[in-house]
């Protein structure tokens, strides 16, 4: 399967070929989508160019990457206009873009051809520190170029239930690291309290705060639970400011309006959102059956609409797995369908004031899809168009989810175009 993914990849359009018929398209933009299509690879020399000291190395994430392992391997990727690429460490033999490390540069290959410098991720002040309780603040909270990630635990009910997600490897991936590196399976919030206190002494370096973790099921109303540890975390997190409200976006399960209506008026919360993670509902119900069964696509719907009558307009939105509605053998078969299904429902969500933001599918050896293979350059080229246009065709911002935050969602990049 590798060896055919890899023929598959090289008998595409080129990069330059696929720009061609995209002239108008951030060219930067386009390279970050087929990085993270394809993944990266790090030479010996790009490894040992590596500054433990300065760089931002791969901290506990609530998913795994394609090469399933646990390496100190860099955060994340600059380009030169400050674009991030989240990177996906892969197999050299399935044809990923190759990190070296030339003339005292970090230099991005392709087919062996130079086709742009970057940048590592500086690293964090607070990463070098322990908590209280003699946990790496590092494995507590993770930062972003100017947010900080708070990873509550990486366990997800559906998944208990044989009914997770079939792209996603969370499960999979928290077991392997609270083997290999002592993850906790859930964090406790005075150590969040005590690392976010840390992080924020560090001048201009963070300007928001992200939650999220695996769906909790259980309580007297589906995720009743989950709210109550969502609300004790925020809480704990908000004693660090003078103001009862912080910048801050939770991506969590689909709540209704009375559990919303709690975090919205118990905790500083200031954004909420819940991801459907493919915009169709018949393939919502293969793709993701726990939450199809449990809340159903119209339900989860219904409640990200309710949410915008808490939270504000522009400010609840939802996640899509890009690419994803193009897995067989339920899927698409053709990408215009695709395109046009997938933007019918995100313009949908936009007319009632909910944002909708893609990140690039990446099949995970960890999930079900493994053996599945990503759309073209092409296609995502123009999901990432056809959402920002959704966007500003109904007046709306993502501030929560932009470059600068988040930096993981193609679409969100052209935000800062427009």
């Amino acid at each position: 399967m590798v060896a055919l993914l890899k023929e598959i990849y090289r008998a595409e359009p080129s990069f330059d070929e696929v720009l061609a018929e995209h002239p108008r398209f951030p060219r930067l933009i386009a390279r970050k989508i087929d990085v993270q299509r394809r993944g990266v690879h790090y030479t010996e020399a790009a490894e040992k160019a590596v500054d433990p000291a300065v760089h931002q190395l791969r901290s506990p994430y609530i998913f795994g990457s394609r090469d399933g392992e646990i390496k100190p391997l860099p955060e994340s990727l600059l380009l030169r206009d400050g674009t991030t690429i989240l990177v996906d460490p892969t197999p050299l033999d399935q044809n990923p873009y190759v990190v070296d490390y030339r003339d005292g540069r970090f230099v991005l290959l392709d087919d062996g051809q130079r086709v742009e410098e970057v940048d590592l991720w500086p690293k964090p002040s607070y990463y070098d520190k322990l908590t209280t309780s003699g946990l790496p603040m590092s494995h507590i909270v993770s930062a972003r170029p100017q947010r900080l990630n708070v990873f509550q635990s990486s366990f997800c009910y559906f998944w208990a239930d044989k009914e997770g997600c079939q792209f996603c490897d969370i499960v999979t991936h928290t077991k392997q690291q609270r083997d290999e590196i002592g993850v906790p399976n859930r964090l406790r919030p005075e150590d969040v309290k005590e690392t976010v206190a840390e992080a924020i002494k560090e001048p201009g370096r963070f300007t928001n705060l992200c939650l999220t973790a695996g769906s909790v099921t259980k309580g007297k109303e589906i995720f009743d639970l989950e709210v109550e540890f969502y609300i004790e975390l925020l809480q704990a997190i908000g004693e660090n400011f003078r103001t009862k409200k912080f910048p801050s976006q939770l991506i969590a399960s689909a709540f209704n309006e009375k559990q919303l209506a709690r975090l919205y008026n118990e905790t500083g919360l200031t954004s909420y959102t819940t991801d459907l993670e493919v915009l169709n509902e018949e393939l919502f119900g293969w793709i993701c059956p726990g939450k199809a069964r449990q809340v159903g696509y119209q339900g989860w719907k219904q409640r990200l609409v309710n949410a915008v009558d808490i939270f504000g307009r522009g400010n609840v939105g939802t996640g899509i797995v890009g690419g994803v509605e193009t897995a067989q053998p339920s899927g698409f078969k053709s990408e215009h369908e695709a395109l046009q299904s997938t933007l019918a429902e995100a313009d949908w969500l936009a007319a009632r004031g909910v944002t909708t933001v893609y990140i690039v599918w990446v099949p995970r050896p960890g999930s079900a899809f493994r053996d599945q293979k990503a759309p073209s350059l092409d296609y995502f080229i123009r999901l990432a168009k056809g959402l920002q246009d959704i966007r500003a065709s109904h007046g709306l911002k993502v501030d929560f989810d932009d470059y600068r935050r988040c930096g993981n969602h193609p679409d969100s990049d052209l935000a800062r175009l427009q």
